[in-house]
């Protein structure tokens, strides 16, 4: 049987980190790994997090499974984080799944029994695993433009445009904040008229909020996933809290349906717990109670939220520095689009071909379409990057 199966191609972002790893030269910079790092390289235990897992320790009296679809307290303290009070809570269901990834499995499971003819919209460019995932359900997918090439920011115009062949009934997934791969967002005024056509349309938003708290705050980063459970009579949202908490390894993922009406809310809870069942039965309970410990004490929180924001400036920090630095190399403000996008992630432009000898002569690792970890970036190596970047005609 075995022998019957074909090999399968290599995750580039795996590849490329095996890639690094192999490498001798002392100077070599990683800027392909998708985590957060600190200046010193290192992916922390956030405060409030180590904090709560002590607590956890002396309080926690059994390992037994919780809820086919995870414990409730954390869907509560979740759906207050993510979206406010901008929809009753009986138009929500939740399903706890095994990271930001498992939320969107479980969901494009749940579109395929519910809407069997809609078809997947998705930005190009998107993060891989969104296609990937939509191919492999067998869910038909078409994209929407996104990226203005030449300017790096939101080719809103070809979006719309894009969007306005969308069908009722078709799901098109938006990032909630930080865009992956690009790091360049809606507006506020932006993610109205998303609204507005998407109501038209009858289409369903499917909002990924993977990175809330790293792009302009909690509450901002928010502003889209709020306004569309308030306009839109239907929204799937998958939510990740490996990021915002540090909790990578815990796999601590959250899928939300808003629903028209309480009658509906009962029929997408029932078939999430059964979706649950049929893929994992039980989620993984150590990273959401983490989760939940955090947002339900005060003095925790408030840790968190204080932690959280240093990495959000942090982060803002070193995108202008890298901005400023690239100016000072090329006389011109060609790459000033790093300082206004947000999250971890940019795309410099650069060909495949300059990012392998940005790899091969420089020893600066990057995806080979240019999307960079601005979290992989530290005071020392800003100078050298860009030096890089111009050497190799960036």
């Amino acid at each position: 049987m075995l022998e019957n199966l074909t090999q399968q191609p290599p995750d580039k972002i795996i590849q490329l980190s095996g890639m690094f790893r192999a490498d001798e030269r002392d100077t070599k910079i990683d800027l392909g790994v998708g985590v957060y790092k600190d200046a010193n390289g290192n992916t922390p235990i956030m405060r409030a997090v180590k904090k709560a897992e002590q607590l956890l320790w002396n309080e926690e009296t059994t390992k037994s499974y919780t809820a086919l679809v995870g414990d409730g307290a954390f869907h509560k303290v979740m759906a207050d984080l993510v979206l406010g009070d901008s929809v009753s809570s009986d138009r929500l269901a939740f399903a706890h799944a095994p990271g930001g990834t498992g939320a969107i499995r479980q969901i494009l499971e749940l579109i395929k029994v519910a809407s069997p003819d809609a078809t997947v919209w998705m930005s190009d460019p998107t993060w891989p695993n969104h296609p990937a995932m939509v191919k492999g359900v067998g869910i038909p997918m078409r994209t929407y433009t996104y990226l203005n090439m030449e300017t790096r920011t939101v080719d809103f115009d070809g979006m719309m445009e894009d969007l306005a062949q969308a069908k009722a009934g078709d799901i098109v997934i938006l990032h909630g904040c930080c865009h992956n791969p690009t790091g360049a967002n809606l507006n506020q005024t932006q993610w109205g008229e998303v609204a507005d056509l998407l109501v038209a349309k009858g289409a369903v938003p499917f909002v990924d909020i993977a990175y809330q708290g790293f792009g302009d705050g909690l509450q901002e980063d928010a502003f889209g996933v709020r306004l569309l459970a308030q306009q839109c009579p239907e929204m799937l949202i998958s939510a990740s809290c490996s990021k915002n908490f540090g909790i990578y390894r815990e796999r601590c993922g959250l899928v939300i349906t808003v629903s028209k009406d309480a009658d509906n809310t009962a029929l997408a809870q029932g078939m999430l717990s059964s979706l649950n069942r049929l893929n994992f039965s039980f989620p993984p309970d150590h990273g959401a109670r983490l989760v939940t410990m955090v947002l339900s004490d005060p003095e925790l929180r408030a840790d968190w939220e204080a932690e959280l924001e240093e990495v959000r400036t942090g982060m803002l920090k070193l995108r202008k520095q890298l901005a400023d630095a690239l100016r000072a190399e090329t006389g011109s403000d060609r790459y000033g689009f790093i300082a206004e996008h947000r999250g971890m992630f940019s795309r410099l432009g650069l060909s495949e071909e300059q990012v392998v000898k940005l790899r091969e002569d420089h020893a600066i690792y990057m995806i080979g379409d240019s999307r960079f970890n601005v979290a992989g970036l530290n005071e020392k190596s800003i100078p050298v990057i860009a030096k890089a970047i111009v050497a190799v005609g960036g």
